[in-house]
């Protein structure tokens, strides 16, 4: 058992961590991850968390038992969760399916939920108390591919704090997954989940011979041109945009401009972050989005399917040009990113892998954003209602992701202090002063996504 003191102000007592392992015997067996899953860019830990309020109907019941018990039987059928990752020829990964089970925790934490505030939020000042780093797990082979932390508040409340192995499974995988958890939990007769997991990761893996077919401004590497600040230790801190926030950014827009919440949205958080860092003009910027395939025409995933199913078209432009063209441009910039998306482009990402053995994505003067807001966090029941907030746990350097609050959009960002400064007066400018219609709306005609 182990005590620590949150630098902000409560006390989490926590128990030895523990391998949960799967309820039933399952196959030992390797089995390939497909070549969408092993790119570079998912190779890390991603963290997630969610917060039930008490709930008087379940008096009695132990938040960490019950989930404790579901993650057993929901293993038994997610049973390469509790394997481990080895690598093989060509950086090749593949799950050992073990059975060594899934890191679990089991936490107390001497404070009530309502006293958290906006510290429930991505971006959240106590997560060190609430997702237990344990030692050498941290890992992308042979390590532990799922962590959780059940905390258990004085109030009766509750937190789910995971870290999940991005490799494994993408954002809808997850919450398959944790509603399946979830099921057994609140069904004692429940025998199987109502979803049945589908494998077969080789629907995504690469063509034989590979080649490749479409652009990717993605992975084109550039020289490193940051400025000084962009050096300095960074800080996250969630932004929240309700319709308020939402219709003041849309009045920068000209009348009847045809475009979504999240091509908006991101737009200006591509205009703010690119001012704020302050690049040489000339620089080139890029915006990537990332975009889930499921529905895709041609790509044939079936129903139950757990992995990987996303890639981040980009597109570019040079930072004088996000920075002083009117909102449209970067409006356009990111539908064309979002348009690029099509079956053939994800057979492409899978073969450039192969062929170029799996490189990073772009990281110089690249934003990336996720839309996790349809996937179904904030919906997860176990049995106490629907969580007072799910989804991310924060962002990251490049990373920012978007998720449902209340009425609006939570957005965490995460940018070194003095360029957080300079973004947060950036943001006040587009969402909260009156906009000066005299200004020019129509941007100039983007005809390639090249930079001349």
């Amino acid at each position: 058992m182990s005590t620590s003191s949150s630098s902000i102000w409560f006390t989490v007592t926590r128990q030895e961590p523990r391998l949960v392992v799967p309820a039933e015997p399952t196959p030992h067996e390797l089995k390939q991850l497909s070549d969408i899953d092993d790119q570079e860019g998912l190779r890390f830990q991603v963290p997630m968390i969610t917060f039930y309020k008490s709930n008087p109907f379940m008096e009695g019941e132990d938040p960490v038992s019950v989930i404790r018990e579901g993650l057993a039987k929901a293993l038994s059928f997610y049973y390469p969760f509790a394997g481990r990752l080895v690598e093989g020829p060509n950086r090749k990964l593949l799950v050992d399916c073990t059975s060594d089970g899934v890191l679990f925790v089991e936490a107390d934490a001497e404070v009530e939920l309502n006293q958290l505030g906006d510290a429930i939020l991505p971006g959240c000042p106590v997560l060190e108390e609430l997702l237990h780093d344990v030692p050498g797990s941290d890992g992308i082979l042979g390590c532990p591919l799922l962590l959780l932390q059940v905390t258990r508040f004085r109030c009766g409340g509750f937190a789910i704090a995971l870290r999940l192995n991005h490799t494994m499974s993408d954002g809808v995988g997850l919450v398959q997954f944790l509603s399946a958890i979830a099921e057994f939990v609140q069904g004692k007769e429940v025998t199987a989940p109502s979803v049945s997991p589908v494998w077969q990761r080789e629907l995504l893996s690469a063509r034989h011979p590979p080649r490749i077919t479409c652009l990717h401004h993605e992975f084109e590497q550039g020289l490193d041109t940051n400025n000084d600040d962009a050096n300095s230790t960074p800080i996250q801190k969630p932004f929240f945009f309700g319709p308020k926030e939402i219709r003041a950014i849309r009045n920068h827009l000209p009348p009847h401009a045809s475009a979504t919440t999240f091509e908006v949205l991101t737009a200006c958080l591509w205009r703010c972050r690119t001012r704020a860092l302050a690049l040489d003009p000339n620089n080139t910027v890029r915006i990537s989005c990332l975009v889930n395939g499921r529905s895709l025409p041609g790509l044939n995933v079936p129903h139950g399917y757990y992995g990987n199913i996303i890639t981040y078209p980009a597109a570019v432009s040079k930072a004088g040009k996000v920075c002083s063209f009117p909102l449209e441009y970067t409006v356009e910039l990111v539908k064309m990113a979002k348009h690029q998306m099509t079956a053939e482009y994800f057979r492409s990402v899978a073969d450039l892998m192969v062929i170029k053995g799996r490189p990073l994505y772009t990281v110089v003067g690249n934003f990336f954003v996720s839309d996790l807001r349809r996937l179904g966090f904030e919906t997860v029941d176990f049995g106490w209602g629907k969580p007072v907030y799910g989804g991310s746990a924060g962002s990251f350097p490049l990373i920012s992701f978007y998720m449902n609050f209340k009425d609006g959009i939570v957005v965490p960002i995460c940018l070194p202090e003095p360029v957080m400064e300079r973004f947060e007066e950036e943001l006040k400018k587009i969402t909260k002063e009156p906009f000066d219609g005299s200004v020019d709306h129509r941007p100039p005609k983007i005809t390639s996504m090249l930079i001349n």
